[in-house]
């Protein structure tokens, strides 16, 4: 290739690229994710305990942040991308660690793309499944490391098979950043259905995250959280979506669409792929959190099989270059034939593979460098949304104080107070227990016993939603506010 080729392809942007350079503006500005993405406290948690680990050289062993389960033994088990967050925020602030999920969350989408291409899928029905990619993964846009799980996620379910060696470093790094490691050996197992190598990478997938802090432990913790449905049943983000909520014609469209891609791989004989798809689909329908899954997994299989489906009622062999001019020209053509011609399956698949190999000549990744400072510095400043955080109400806070708050507020004051205002209850529900979330559940929803919990703790103050039903509840035994906005209530018994 020559010099101006060369030049061309690294500075001129491919779809997938192009793509996910809209999705980091879009996520940044349009979502405005340099505050939702904060919308959920443990954000400011997992910075904190990132910083703490840079400062110490060493992993939490004990609950560091709470004065009710102070001490006790916590599996920091995301510590990596605590670190990466960590380390961003000591340098760039809360603007750094939003350009960092937003990028990762680009680069998600960048690789969403390049699976298409590997499974063989249409050009043109990429493109029209893009938007339902975005709708539906935005419901789990945070500043957590889950975002960092989605890469790990479409790199395990490439058709390529790679060393086993690289298995090995990319499964313990997995396992370094986030719990769902234990994905990589589900769904080699599953593919081997097509492949039997797949049993090899499957046996390495399963080791190779014992390099961690934790070893076996952490494998048990792990189950143990995943299978107690008590605690689960608890956690909002573990239950079913609202399906009859605004804006979710989009995620349903992209379950059907994997039902839909995961049948028609059973009828040509994929099986690893219809396996993939009803596991994902029943995890997706059970819980919100999974319903990302399924955009990024599923819609790229959909791809694959819907266009067999084309090229099979097209006559058009698998692997071969669809014809750009399918007319028989020695009969007379009418209206009619030259419409039916340009929507035929063979047509569509024509154009289409026209478009995508136009597309292969461009990569545009010299334009990374210019594109992530570009956002940075356009992004306002970074926060936590006042109008979901106790952002006002903080400085009115005693030093000292035994604070009730709800784990909402946790995560937020374990960042603001860099850790020294010890919380009662935060997001970390691994560490809290199905117990102690079942009498917390009671106390807020102030249902009978619930004076008896709340005087065994010995409160000094008490933050609330400005909603909070638990509110009147205190004011009617003495609690009285000494500080109140639109968003939070800070009380004091006897105050004024």
């Amino acid at each position: 290739m020559s010099r101006p080729g060369v030049l061309l392809r690294w500075c001129v942007p491919d779809l997938a690229f192009a793509t996910a350079c809209v999705t980091l503006f879009y996520c940044l500005f349009l979502f405005q994710g340099y505050q939702k993405l904060f919308r959920d406290s443990d954000a400011g948690w997992h910075i904190r305990t990132g910083e703490a680990i840079l400062a110490t050289d060493t992993l939490p062993r004990t609950d560091p942040y709470s004065f009710t389960r102070g001490g006790r033994p916590w599996f920091a088990w995301e510590w990596l991308a605590d670190a990466a967050a960590g380390g961003i925020h000591r340098t760039f602030g809360l603007k750094g660690v939003a350009l960092f999920y937003a990028a990762a969350i680009s680069a998600g989408v960048w690789l969403w793309f390049r699976l298409h291409w590997a499974l063989g899928g249409n050009f043109l029905v990429a493109c029209a499944m893009a938007p339902l990619l975005l709708s539906t993964c935005n419901i789990h846009w945070l500043a957590r490391p889950h975002v960092l799980s989605w890469i790990f996620l479409l790199l395990a379910v490439f058709p390529r098979k790679p060393n086993l060696m690289v298995v090995a470093l990319v499964t313990a790094l997995w396992a370094n950043v986030h719990p769902s490691f234990f994905f990589a050996p589900l769904i080699a197992l599953l593919f081997a259905l097509e492949d039997r190598w797949h049993l090899k990478a499957a046996i390495v997938a399963a080791l190779a995250p014992l390099l961690n802090p934790y070893g076996p432990q952490l494998y048990v913790h792990v189950f143990r959280y995943l299978t107690d449905a008590d605690l689960l049943a608890r956690i909002g983000e573990f239950q079913s979506f609202d399906f009859h909520s605004p804006g979710a014609a989009q995620i349903i469209a992209t379950v059907i669409l994997g039902v839909v891609g995961g049948t028609l791989a059973l009828t040509q004989k994929r099986l690893h792929h219809f396996a993939l798809a009803m596991l994902i689909t029943a995890l997706a329908l059970r819980s919100a959190r999974a319903l990302p899954l399924s955009a990024l997994l599923l819609l790229p299989i959909a791809n694959a099989a819907i266009t067999r489906s084309l090229r099979k009622a097209g006559g058009v062999p698998s692997g071969s270059a669809c014809p750009t001019d399918l007319r028989d020209t020695t009969q007379p053509v009418g209206v009619a034939d030259v419409v039916g011609q340009a929507v035929s399956p063979a047509a569509f698949l024509s154009y289409s593979a026209n478009l995508r190999a136009l597309d292969t000549r461009f990569r545009g990744f010299a334009l990374i460098p210019l594109v992530l400072l570009a956002a940075f510095y356009l992004i306002p400043a970074a926060g936590f949304p006042t109008d979901q955080f106790p952002v006002a109400a903080y400085p009115h806070i005693p030093p000292g104080a035994r604070l009730f708050a709800p784990d909402k507020f946790g995560g937020y004051l374990i960042y603001r107070s860099n850790g020294t205002l010890k919380v009662f209850f935060d997001g970390r529900s691994d560490l809290y227990g199905a117990d102690f979330l079942k009498r917390y559940s009671r106390l807020v929803q102030v249902r009978p016993g619930w004076r008896a919990y709340w005087e065994s703790f010995h409160f000094t103050h008490a933050l609330l939603p400005a909603d909070a039903p638990l509110l009147p509840a205190l004011e009617q035994i003495g609690w009285r506010p000494i500080y109140q906005d639109k968003t939070a209530i800070l009380l004091v018994f006897g105050g004024t």
